[in-house]
């Protein structure tokens, strides 16, 4: 699928009617673990910007869905691991645990996932919005990197992270809207039960794609193994 180009000038650009809807797991194992060691991708559809250098609503795409970007981790200080979080109008802030991504098929802790919460302003006169972000990373690397494949072993290419942006406000609004429409689809089944089966078949038309197109589980040879 590297064929198929689907960024153009920093935005996602899916074909019509396909959706890019991956797990936690598939955007570690299939997508963070590749870019880290630079291995094929399974398709080229993740940009890479400095997610900091913008301000949420101003990075690239639609802004109604959620948006993923391969980020460089910088560190706050020279002398440390703490990241640099600061955009032009406010910050990201942690919130809650991390959350462990574990392999399906290994049983392997392969990633963490951390949520970050914008706020706007700087403290003490700063105000929490509803945008948040949802930071992959990579877990022993170190580890990973020593384990040889048919050639050599692999060294991470960079402090990669993945990021995905999204507005709490709109996912909550699309939430409600498919509510109503379920209720408006079974009100209708109901009051004519003879049309349940095309009413439901004209209703889906959108195909969607929630996995690249190998098994999650499934090794990419010039990729290391977790």
């Amino acid at each position: 699928m590297d064929k198929f180009k689907f960024v153009g000038n920093g935005m996602i650009r899916l074909p019509p009617g396909f959706r890019f809807q991956p797990t936690d797991e598939e955007l570690v194992f299939q997508y963070l673990r590749c870019k880290v060691f630079s291995c094929p991708l399974p398709a080229s559809i993740i940009p890479e910007i400095n997610v900091c250098m913008y301000d949420p609503w101003d990075l690239p795409g639609n802004l109604e869905q959620e948006r993923y970007f391969f980020s460089n981790k910088e560190s706050k200080y020279r002398n440390g691991n703490r990241a640099n979080r600061v955009t032009g109008s406010g910050y990201w802030k942690a919130t809650g645990a991390d959350k462990k991504i574990v392999s399906s098929r290994r049983n392997h802790i392969v990633g963490k996932k951390k949520t970050l919460v914008f706020y706007r302003g700087k403290s003490p006169h700063v105000s929490k919005t509803d945008w948040v972000m949802h930071e992959y990373c990579l877990v022993n690397t170190e580890t990973t990197a020593s384990i040889h494949t048919t050639e050599n072993a692999l060294t991470p290419k960079g402090n990669w992270v993945l990021c995905r942006v999204f507005s709490k406000k709109r996912s909550g609004k699309i939430d409600e809207e498919i509510v109503v429409n379920y209720n408006s689809i079974e009100v209708n089944n109901n009051a004519n039960p003879a049309s349940s089966s095309s009413s439901c078949s004209s209703s889906t038309g959108i195909t969607e794609v929630t996995s690249p197109s190998k098994e999650c589980g499934e090794e990419i040879s010039s990729c290391p193994k977790f």
